[in-house]
């Protein structure tokens, strides 16, 4: 013979191993064909003669069946390994996720979609392409105006982390300065959300925004601030009128009545404010405001925070919030002393005349 003799057929064992392999999403066990059909799935729930308006089957489009909760969940968990990642990116999944975010009514459906993209912008490449689709990102910041917290919850999440990519953050910072609404949302969610994780999460949300941004930063100060900041504003019963530092003031008293360790990024919010002069009069003008945050910061040191008893790790973890409420303190204590001032060389200047 010139040549090895050919190796023996493949049994039925090994045929079905190659298929399985050719069936399976990069270096990983999970199934495309399982994928494929979980992604149709959803393809049918938007499709449009699933998502005409009916009275007689508004309450079954609020509710997800459970086989399909239980597969697009797995998807879900899933879409955090690269491999399934760029999968689902290279399938365009993003588009069926856009599709049900705009027509889907159910809470959980929509929770589950976002949460899946946030996943994804996990991976530099695809937080590049999701922030570049203007009508994707249009979409997914509707979803701040969402009633739902865990679909506000992941929205959030999502918005953090494209945020904190530098290469699309810019363009987050951009369109969401071309959405005021998203202002009033927010705000209403501080002051108004006793879910401590969404409060912590929008609050991130915020303190990154402020700190890519001082022109947004101080567009959010003055908003709702038409009348000088120490004058009480008139507010509509129908149309209320959000002030920043005191739904942040709502906020930070809600986390610490959870856990005060979780203050440490409203604390920053608040050291950011400090560092514009509008920031520091919204703080001490507002009416009664620059009293409570004075008050509970200065409870947080007594009582909270670098206690005697403690010992020296707990002040270690806790120099960041502790740098942030001196920091705040001070400059509420150099503005009130500065007041002062102004008042006594205003009262000198009345008894000469």
């Amino acid at each position: 013979m010139d040549r090895n003799p050919s190796p023996p057929p493949p049994g039925r064992d090994e045929e079905e191993e190659e298929v399985a392999g050719g069936d399976c999403i990069g270096s990983t066990v999970y199934s495309k064909h399982w994928l494929f059909g979980v992604l149709s799935g959803l393809i049918q729930i938007v499709s449009p003669e699933n998502t005409k308006s009916s009275s007689d089957d508004e309450e079954q489009q609020m509710e997800l069946d459970e086989e399909m909760e239980n597969e697009i969940c797995r998807v879900w968990d899933m879409s955090m390994d690269e491999d399934v990642a760029l999968f689902l990116q290279e399938f365009n999944a993003p588009d069926i996720f856009m599709g049900v975010l705009a027509r889907s009514r159910c809470p959980r459906l929509r929770e589950i979609c976002v949460g899946i993209l946030g996943n994804m912008a996990c991976f530099q490449e695809i937080c590049v392409s999701i922030s570049s689709d203007k009508n994707l990102g249009q979409v997914l910041l509707h979803c701040l105006y969402d009633s739902d917290p865990p679909t506000l919850l992941e929205t959030s999440r999502l918005l953090l982390t494209c945020l904190s990519q530098a290469e699309v953050a810019s363009v987050w910072v951009e369109r969401i300065r071309e959405h005021p609404a998203i202002y009033d949302s927010i705000c209403f969610i501080m002051s108004s959300s006793t879910n401590v994780d969404l409060l912590v999460k929008v609050g991130e949300v915020v303190d990154k925004l402020f700190d890519l941004d001082e022109k947004l930063m101080l567009e959010w100060v003055r908003n709702g601030a038409t009348q000088p900041l120490d004058q009480p504003q008139e507010e509509s019963e129908e149309q209320p009128v959000f002030r920043l530092v005191p739904c942040i003031l709502e906020a930070a008293k809600q986390v610490r009545s959870e856990n005060p360790e979780w203050l440490d990024v409203y604390m920053h919010i608040l050291q950011l404010l400090t560092t514009v002069d509008d920031g520091i009069q919204a703080i001490v003008h507002c009416p009664d405001t620059g009293k409570d945050i004075w008050n509970l910061l200065f409870d947080l040191v007594c009582h909270e925070f670098c206690q005697s008893d403690d010992p020296p790790i707990i002040l270690q973890e806790q120099k960041t919030v502790l740098a942030s409420v001196f920091s705040v303190l001070s400059a509420i204590y150099a503005s009130q002393t500065e007041q002062e001032y102004l008042k006594i060389e205003k009262g000198k200047l009345g008894s000469n005349s």
